[in-house]
């Protein structure tokens, strides 16, 4: 089972009832679900994600207010619950594990993960939040929000960037695509400096990476997910079979494959509207994509930052 799956159960099984019988008048204002960090907020948890941080649990939010008067009779409750469930043995904490589950507020979940207490709320604030803090986020699943307030500022993040925002993220990852792999890796390469050269490739893959996220509105999470979370991707598909060749060294002619990937980005940005450019140098892309952002602010940033 899933951990997802086995905690709706653990709260709509033990949870819920548990809470209904304390605290009848407080149910209408709690969300319940699972989300934020560890591999079964992503649908990523296997065999081996079982040795921390998975079992039986759930996370229950509260505004400020509840948490203040409720929280540590919330707590107290969950911590009741049996910790054995349906033949999965008591989650296993890790040593980084506080505040993953159990009784939250839902203010200092969101500033948690993006810095500001009910998400972000401009331009500038999407742009400074770590896009794998945003994926972080929006995963899991809510079981439970009649109140509807964590709810709704999960949706709006879930909603995915402004599109000044989404623009000058893609202007960025194009800038290192092509400096990184169709500029700096054959000239590495040809200078015979090796391990210069499979940086270069490491950036360009992570680069073309997020770009494929930015392109199928997908936050990217943490490195070590990124290329598994490809794997449902309805725009350039074919990118994480390219990738993988790269990365795995399976590919005879990497600098070809690099160009494959460049060539496949230029055409979904034409077709995308970002740019009418028909060149297959990332480069020059940039600057047609940069005079579509509106926002003074966003526009006038470096061409890599973002």
């Amino acid at each position: 089972m899933k951990g997802l799956e086995l905690a709706e159960r653990y709260f709509s099984e033990a949870g819920r009832p548990a809470l209904e019988k304390a605290l009848p008048d407080l149910m209408p204002r709690i969300a319940a679900g699972l989300a934020g960090e560890g591999s079964e907020c992503f649908g990523f948890d296997d065999e081996y994600s079982r040795d921390h941080d998975w079992g039986p649990s759930f996370c229950i939010w509260l505004d400020e207010d509840d948490y203040k008067s409720y929280g540590h009779e919330v707590q107290k409750i969950y911590d009741e619950l049996p910790k054995d469930f349906l033949g999965y043995p008591e989650r296993k904490d890790g040593p980084n594990s506080t505040g993953r589950v159990g009784c939250l507020s839902i203010k200092s979940w969101y500033l948690k993960f993006t810095g500001c207490p009910a998400g972000p709320e401009n331009t500038l604030q999407w742009m400074r939040i770590p896009e794998a803090f945003l994926a972080t986020a929006a995963n899991g699943r809510v079981f439970y929000d009649e109140y509807g307030r964590f709810t709704a500022i999960r949706n709006r993040i879930k909603s995915y960037y402004p599109e000044d925002v989404r623009i000058k993220k893609i202007t960025a990852r194009a800038a290192v695509m092509s400096q990184s792999g169709q500029y700096n890796y054959p000239r590495c390469i040809r200078r015979g400096e090796t391990v210069a050269a499979y940086l270069a490739l490491a950036e360009f893959i992570k680069a073309a990476i997020s770009m494929t996220y930015l392109l199928n509105r997908k936050y990217a999470p943490f490195y070590k997910w990124m290329y598994r979370g490809m794997e449902d991707f309805t725009i350039l598909p074919r990118i994480k079979s390219q990738i993988l060749a790269l990365g795995s060294g399976s590919s005879e002619n990497a600098q070809e494959t690099i160009e494959g990937i460049c060539i496949n980005i230029a055409a979904e940005l034409r077709r995308q509207h970002l740019s009418e450019n028909h060149s297959a140098f990332l480069l020059d892309h940039c600057s047609e994509m940069t005079e579509r952002i509106s926002d003074p602010a966003i526009k006038q940033m470096h061409i890599m930052e973002g």
